[in-house]
């Protein structure tokens, strides 16, 4: 019983953690494409819809790369067949 509840307790704070690095790598990716739109030389420095749109796609994309990743590193291996 004990160990079955804290079996429940390290799931609900693994998946909080998950969760927790997935809106930061949301947040990271999208301002970071933003801040590329907004100072890299060249570029018409303004934020128009299509930057925030590739931020949104960029930041989007960072989040699914780190749930998968983290996904991929917390399921255990499976045995290799020869």
């Amino acid at each position: 019983m004990v160990a079955q509840q804290q079996g429940q307790a390290s799931d609900q704070a693994r998946h909080s953690q998950r969760r927790r690095a997935a809106i930061a790598a949301f947040l990271g990716g999208f301002f970071a494409a933003l801040a590329f739109f907004a100072f890299f030389p060249g570029l018409p420095h303004i934020i128009d819809w299509g930057a925030i749109l590739a931020s949104l796609a960029v930041g989007s994309l960072a989040q699914w790369g780190c749930r998968s990743w983290m996904k991929r590193s917390t399921t255990p291996k499976k045995p290799e067949r020869m």
